[in-house]
């Protein structure tokens, strides 16, 4: 045994009861004969092999070892390595984006003629994905609301191969029955999918009440500070096996560079999740009690219809709030534009929070439709807080107000 795979097994070992605090600071790495203290960052696009002999066993398989950083790269299998102990699962697959992941999903496990149901009020990208491209290529879309147990019964099909989630969802925080729509699933053999974005594993950990496969934007919490676009597909090794070999074929793979930021980005992700957290507490409980406001989304009030159910399955609520104003879109546009602190973008994750009008950026190639469906109302406005003070936060939010 080299002094890698010693390394490799002893650490191992030592993590084998560690906690998720734990597992995002130490798990996956393996050091190099340098015995660096932080991860080593392999920017490399290929590798060189001993002898012929090497390049063949490596290429078939037969011996472990990088062949292209198209698929094989030890910086992206560390954080590959480190996402999916976190999640306790088998393994992971980086991809360059959470939308990457999605589709690379969606490719690896769906052929013409499958069927798959989603939650209504997923990503708009989401929708825009399996409405204009699967659907192209034969696969049946229904969307069923997240909540209704009863509806994602009744849209089951004989070919129906995938249900696919976000719970808590983006951007009204609606909370889904990871338990129950997975035990629905297991009784039809359906695969079932769940995107982890909002909460993470420092909040939530689907695969444990009983999702297959966990889906990741890592340009979101995991990296923390808004810099890198990355996703990961997470599961039983039966699960992520497919897909890896898509992520091999078809190149939407995860940059060494970017794998590394992410890797820098989960030893903090456990301590971000809970300062998000307590703010955006903070500020719906305060935009609650704001006469100009009709209604605030946030799964930590007690008036949220999702509460009870999230605390089953989150350890906190998260960083994203979205709120109804009075007064229709020009009303959110002022409030919007009044702010002076937080950043009027469409990601969220950051360590600087940011505003967002959802019915004209993030889901604004949706069909009027199907964004009232969703609940994206034109007077309706998304704010992901970031780590800023709470008290400036709210002095910010108070610009907007006195707008109303």
């Amino acid at each position: 045994m080299s002094k890698t795979d010693s390394e490799k097994e002893i650490l191992a070992n030592a993590l084998a009861d560690a906690q998720s605090q734990t597992l995002a600071v130490r798990a996956g790495q393996s050091r190099t004969d340098e015995n660096e203290h932080s991860e080593a960052l392999f920017l490399t696009s290929s590798y060189v092999f001993e002898d012929c002999a090497d390049a063949a066993a490596r290429f078939s398989g037969d011996v472990d070892g990088s062949v292209y950083s198209r698929y094989t790269n030890p910086t992206v299998r560390n954080f590959e390595q480190r996402l999916a102990a976190m999640e306790g699962a088998e393994d992971c697959i980086a991809t360059s984006s959470g939308m990457g992941a999605i589709m690379s999903l969606c490719l690896a496990h769906l052929s013409a003629g499958d069927h798959i149901v989603c939650s209504s009020d997923v990503f708009g990208s989401t929708v825009t994905l399996l409405n204009n491209f699967f659907t192209k290529f034969g696969v049946e879309v229904s969307y069923v609301k997240l909540t209704d147990l009863n509806g994602w019964r009744d849209s089951i099909q004989s070919n129906t191969k995938l249900f696919f989630i976000e719970t808590p969802s983006n951007p009204l925080s609606e909370v889904g029955d990871i338990r129950a729509l997975s035990a629905l699933a297991n009784d039809h053999t359906i695969l079932f999918a769940v995107d982890n974005c909002f909460c993470s594993p420092a909040l939530q950990l689907p695969l444990a009440l009983g999702a297959d496969i966990v889906i990741h934007s890592a340009t979101k919490y995991i990296d923390g500070q808004g810099r890198c676009l990355g996703g990961a597909v997470v599961g039983s090794a039966e699960h992520v096996e497919p897909v890896r070999n898509l992520v091999r074929a078809g190149g939407p793979s995860m940059s060494p560079f970017n794998a590394w930021v992410f890797l820098k980005g989960l030893e903090t992700l456990h301590l971000r999740m809970k300062a998000h957290s307590d703010s955006a507490m903070a500020i719906a409980t305060w935009l609650e009690s704001q006469e100009a406001v009709e209604e605030v989304f946030y799964a930590g009030l007690e008036s949220h219809p999702g509460h009870v159910l999230a605390k089953t399955q989150q350890s906190h609520f998260g960083g994203v709030l979205s709120f109804r104003v009075k007064g229709g879109q020009a009303a959110a546009w002022r409030f919007i534009e009044a702010t002076q602190v937080i950043s009027l973008t469409a990601n969220l994750g950051d360590a600087k929070s940011t505003i967002v009008h959802p019915a004209t950026t993030t889901h604004s190639r949706l069909s009027p439709e199907a964004r009232a469906t969703a609940g994206i109302t034109d007077n309706l406005i998304r704010v992901a807080v970031g780590l800023e003070s709470l008290d400036d936060l709210l002095i910010d939010l108070q610009r907007g107000i006195a707008t109303l």
